[in-house]
Parts: structure tokens; C-alpha cells; sequence
């Protein structure tokens, strides 16, 4: 089974839980795929030596407000990287000190996403960030590309935080910036 095909499988299983619960399946699919995309990042990343300890949770923080819905925390259920469980946390705002390996930065009225992107600069963290939620671009920059979900990469970035992406990673985005 194809990767994209997983991908949309488990965007229609999200929905298809949230309505068996009884609850309106408030996200759309794109936030669901968006969710998707995040809980597998960090399989193609790596990240300097110290940053986690082993058995530690990988977390990914949704920074701002939070449009994925339970989709998140459905994608990363019983998923780790190694040997580091994933762990989805939701933060008004984010500092160095706040723990995470992963964020979406979203941005609200207490942080926006440029901020929360300037808090983390320079730190062993992969910023996510979102056309559909503002101009800030970090590390890896969502965008909708002919009604898919699609994503641009800057490495620069990513070198300045100490991390380094797989070519696997490099060669599904639709830019690369060097």
C-alpha cells in the first residue's frame, strides 16, 4: 500500500471514529492528512547527540490554536521513533525550556507563530508551520498544492537547530531551500 494511500486512509478513519463517538468530524481532511504528516517528521529526522535520552517521549506541540481536532493524538497513539513514544502536548507558548522535539506552530493572541518560531531558533526543534495559519515559515512550511497537502523544506533552518533530514524527506517536498 502506497504512503499517500495510508495517509488518506488514516484521515478517513479519524473521521470515521469521531462520528462513531458521536461527535461531528469537526476537522477537515486536510488537517487530518496535515496530522498525519507530523507523526511520521520525525522518522526522517535526526537529531544531535544529548538532545533525547533514550526512552524519552518524542513530543510534538501544537504551539497556538489547535485545528487538528483529535486527529493528532489519533496518528501518534501507539506510534514511537525509535525507542521514543510519541507524545502530543498543546501549549499556549513555547520556550527553549518547554521540552519539544516537534512543533506546529499555529500562533494565537498569547504568541504568534513568528514568535513562537524566534523562541526555538537555534534549538534542536523541527518547526512546522502552515499557509493555511499565516506567512511565518519554519523548518518544513504546509501548503495546499492542487487540493493536496504538500509541504516545503529550508534546510538552512534545520542546520542552524542541529538537525538533518533524510533524503527521503528532501525528495517528497515540493522546494527544497539550501
Amino acid at each position: 500500500m502506497s504512503q499517500r494511500l495510508r495517509t488518506l486512509l488514516l484521515s478517513v478513519l479519524a473521521c470515521a471514529l469521531a462520528l462513531a463517538a458521536g461527535t461531528a468530524c469537526a476537522q477537515p481532511l486536510e488537517y487530518a492528512v496535515k496530522a498525519a504528516f507530523l507523526t511520521k517528521f520525525p522518522a526522517f529526522v535526526s537529531w544531535p547527540a544529548g538532545a533525547m535520552r533514550p526512552g524519552d517521549p518524542l513530543r510534538i506541540c501544537v504551539v497556538g490554536d489547535n485545528p487538528f481536532g483529535g486527529a493528532l493524538e489519533l496518528s501518534a497513539r501507539g506510534r514511537s521513533v525509535d525507542d521514543h513514544p510519541l507524545e502530543i502536548r498543546q501549549l499556549p507558548l513555547v520556550d527553549r525550556g518547554s521540552g519539544c522535539q516537534v512543533i506546529y506552530a499555529a500562533g494565537s493572541a498569547r504568541q504568534s507563530a513568528t514568535e513562537a518560531l524566534q523562541a526555538v531558533r537555534g534549538e534542536p526543534v523541527l518547526t512546522v508551520t502552515d499557509a493555511a495559519e499565516g506567512s511565518a515559515r519554519g523548518m518544513i512550511h504546509f501548503v495546499l498544492f492542487g487540493e493536496r497537502v504538500r509541504f516545503h523544506i529550508d534546510t538552512a533552518q534545520a542546520v542552524q537547530g542541529g538537525l538533518a533530514m533524510n533524503s527521503k524527506l528532501l525528495a517528497l517536498a515540493l522546494s527544497v531551500k539550501r
